[in-house]
């Protein structure tokens, strides 16, 4: 049995890219030979190191053709709607895509030929069921909630997330601005490490959080793998996430974050999670419980003072973080693709 897959945005190493290989992974579980679209076939290095993912009986091609003579093609959406050819053929939407015309004559006919519309959040769902006037379904991403171990936990604030400006800001420079005035409060004992992809379209922003950050201990890591995550994941006693911070969602729903991988990640090391409440964070974050969603700068600050200020509840909710998070595990994903098949 042969699969194809195809991910236009592969070489961002994203969420949605580890969502991919995800899939890739559970079809060779299933025993599938599978063949990912991409041109460059040293993507795969890169993809391992970063997701810590070793994709054994994963074959990188230049062209899958559309699915053509294959068992099963796996499709992720730029926005359109392909002509797939493959005898079962699923379309997946890691984006929630507004207002791309997506309810046409055109694209109802190439929809014949999609056996499944796969979204990975509830937040997605809506938007594109609405815009593709389809009946999507659910599929939450998988995350390695089991590898990620909580440590001896440090004075640290993480943040996990691309510093890409291409599609989706995570708005960094927020978060730096949230703990610059957290520290000139007293908050001298902590630090703010904020990890993430520089591959694309970061150069220019990067340089300018890195001039923000002087005189304060804030470090930026960029690129790593997913060793050194795992690891200030573990040491890590809050997570921040300003990813959508700005935005109306309704109208703009792709630029706030449509699941949020890192989050739970996070709280799968015991991590608490303070992210801004918009997109896919409604989701995961049970505010006052696993969690905080916030709204707004001031805050962010008051919340994180009130956590930092009583361990008690740190504690509480670092052990509902670290329960609820077990939900999204790769066992899981791995049997609703299989269930699909």
């Amino acid at each position: 049995m042969r699969a194809a897959i195809y991910n236009p945005y592969l070489d961002t190493l994203g969420g949605g890219e580890r969502y991919t290989l995800a899939v890739a992974t559970s079809l060779v579980k299933a025993e599938y030979q599978v063949d990912i679209q991409w041109k460059d076939a040293k993507v795969k290095e890169s993809l391992e190191q970063r997701f810590g993912i070793i994709l054994d009986g994963v074959n990188f091609i230049s062209d899958i053709k559309r699915g053509d003579g294959y068992d099963i093609c796996f499709w992720v959406s730029d926005g359109s709607v392909p002509t797939l050819k493959a005898r079962k053929n699923w379309l997946h939407f890691q984006v929630p895509f507004r207002g791309v015309g997506g309810n046409t004559l055109l694209n109802k006919m190439k929809l014949f030929r999609i056996n499944k519309i796969i979204c990975n959040s509830l937040f997605t769902k809506k938007v594109i069921d609405k815009e593709f006037g389809v009946e999507s379904i659910v599929i939450y991403p998988p995350v390695l909630v089991n590898q990620i171990k909580s440590k001896r936990k440090e004075n640290i604030i993480f943040f996990v997330g691309r510093f890409s400006q291409l599609k989706q800001a995570k708005r960094q420079d927020i978060l730096i601005k949230a703990f610059k005035k957290l520290f000139n409060q007293g908050l001298g004992d902590w630090k703010l490490i904020l990890a993430g992809g520089t591959e694309i379209g970061a150069d220019e922003y990067l340089a300018r959080l890195k001039k923000e950050s002087e005189g304060y201990p804030i470090e930026i890591l960029e690129s790593p793998d997913f060793k050194v995550i795992k690891d200030y994941y573990g040491k890590s006693k809050l997570f921040w996430s300003a990813s959508g911070f700005g935005i109306d969602e309704n109208r703009e729903p792709e630029s706030v974050e449509h699941f949020g991988i890192t989050v739970v990640e996070a709280m799968s090391a015991g991590c608490v999670p303070l992210v801004f409440n918009a997109g896919g964070h409604k989701e995961t974050i049970q505010n006052g419980k696993n969690g905080f969603l916030w709204d707004s700068l001031p805050q962010l600050i008051s919340l994180t003072k009130k956590l930092i200020d009583n361990p008690k509840m740190l504690h509480n909710m670092s052990f509902l973080a670290k329960k609820d998070c077990q939900k999204y595990s790769y066992e899981r994903f791995e049997k609703e693709i299989t269930q699909l098949l």
